[in-house]
């Protein structure tokens, strides 16, 4: 496999620690910028940073909570009684600000921020090859952008920490850790980083195979591409998209089922993954959401739900490569093994199934080595599509979006419409943790709610709380979001 090996490096500024020192012996005589002077040790603080996106908090329960279980994709799952601590009331949409669920995604996001800051902070000063410290910058930037993503997609403006903070410095704190900036203006912070991302980064095909996944300059051009759709920005939407599609780097997978599995990870469809390896996974990705019973392949959660499952059209080879339906008969999955119809329940998400039998496996179901995907290829096409229908090019938007329906096994179609492009977008980007905030974002949410039974309140639901402990500790400078 074409892994990229991560490690947390056990040195005190990228962790929680706010101390400027490092844990090196004095008769050393070595200075934190001695040691990082050195490249390897330079490669390994960025390693640190992306090494967060392997923690429970990060891509985990919360966050598959928050962005699946919430929308019309998935239900709950489990057992009844098993409400995974505040699952069903995501799964409600009763919102509230003391749910652990929020708490978990802004605080890994913000650790995330704070990993990525003081790797900044350290590059910049090195005297290390200015190479690989431009390289090394715009990772850190990339992933610092991607984290401000999940919080304005999921909070609105958030506080905007770009620097290295120590948080015994109270009045610094007070005015930018606890001051909450406009959504306009998380934004333009991440625009700011990707766009130097962007001319930092090697193209994907540049790096060498031992650094396959981190990131590229393909990658921070997509996460723009997508942050100017959600601010309807549609020409610069439709124009960055295109510098991803015509790079010469990425395309579809023959096989949209392969997308998801081992055979896909780090291939021609993916732009940027979450790097996992035997030794270090995803802590509770797939646990959280294998099949539930005997044979036990994890808790169950997170299962596709009847509407998901009734809004494809017949033919469409998405349907069984995205959901895993539970047999009444003895049934074999995609590698042979072998499904039970005692399973918990009748549908499961097809693409957090991990493989026992022909992927990489060493056992631990609670971490296993399969990768994340993030940002696809297929993602941009579908970004490129809707600019040029809301910019009036519907042929540039039949194009686009007909190159994934032959994938699909379905004809293609002569017309389309906006409504036609969202649910093509829904049915392609299923259970991959979008379709919430496209609905919040496509205005389409009181709608699709009401037809699953649940009622999202405009006004309210647009944004999540934010979490009440953080507002608490700020003495209320951090300020709610409205109906909470």
């Amino acid at each position: 496999m074409k892994k990229l090996q991560l490690y947390l490096l056990a040195i005190f500024f990228v962790t929680v620690s706010c101390s400027d020192e490092l844990n090196v012996e004095p008769n050393d005589a070595m200075s934190e910028f001695d040691f990082l002077n050195n490249p390897d040790n330079a490669i390994q603080l960025v390693n640190g940073v992306y090494n967060k996106l392997l923690d429970w908090n990060m891509n985990s329960f919360a966050w598959i909570g928050v962005t699946s279980i919430t929308s019309d994709d998935a239900d709950k799952g489990s057992t009844p009684g098993d409400t995974g601590t505040d699952k069903h009331k995501l799964d409600a949409l009763n919102f509230e600000s003391n749910l652990l669920s929020f708490k978990d995604v802004w605080d890994a996001r913000y650790d995330g921020i704070y990993r990525a800051n003081n790797a900044i902070y350290y590059l910049e000063r090195l005297t290390i090859d200015q190479n690989l410290k431009n390289r090394l910058i715009g990772e850190a930037k990339f992933l610092r952008a991607l984290w401000y993503f999940d919080l304005v997609r999921c909070f609105g403006g958030v506080p905007l920490v770009t620097s290295k903070i120590e948080i015994t410095d109270i009045e610094t704190v007070n005015a930018v850790v606890y001051n909450r900036k406009s959504k306009a203006e998380t934004y333009a912070q991440i625009e700011a980083d990707l766009l130097d991302a962007i001319e930092k980064l090697p193209t994907k095909s540049q790096y060498v195979q031992s650094d396959l996944g981190r990131a590229s300059k393909g990658a921070a051009q997509a996460l723009l591409a997508k942050s100017y759709l959600y601010q309807e920005e549609w020409q610069k939407a439709f124009d960055t998209s295109e510098l991803v599609l015509n790079s010469g780097t990425y395309g579809l997978m023959p096989n949209y089922a392969d997308v998801w599995k081992e055979i896909g990870e780090n291939g021609i469809e993916s732009i940027f993954e979450v790097q996992a390896t035997l030794s270090k996974g995803i802590v509770g990705y797939t646990d959280v959401q294998g099949p539930r019973g005997t044979p036990d392949l994890g808790w169950g959660f997170n299962t596709p739900s009847a509407s998901l499952a009734n809004a494809y059209s017949a033919g469409d080879l998405r349907k069984n490569a995205t959901i895993l339906f539970v047999q009444s008969s003895p049934f074999s999955l995609w590698d042979g093994f072998e499904g039970s119809s005692t399973w918990n329940n009748s549908r499961y998400n097809y693409k957090a199934y991990q493989s026992s039998i022909v992927e990489s496996w060493n056992g631990n179901k609670g971490e296993t080595a399969k990768n994340l995907r993030i940002l696809k290829f297929s993602d941009v096409v579908l970004i490129r599509a809707e600019a040029a229908l809301q910019l009036g090019n519907s042929s540039e938007a039949l194009v686009q979006v007909n190159r994934l329906r032959t994938r699909a096994g379905l004809s293609e179609l002569t017309s389309i419409s906006l409504d036609q492009l969202y649910e093509e977008r829904h049915l392609e980007m299923a259970m991959e943790h979008d379709r919430w905030f496209d609905l919040v974002r496509t205005r389409q949410a009181q709608t699709k709610m009401a037809q699953n039974g649940k009622t999202f309140i405009v006004g309210k639901h647009e944004l999540f709380p934010i979490p009440i402990d953080l507002i608490t500790q700020s003495g209320g400078l951090l300020q709610q979001n409205p109906g909470y």
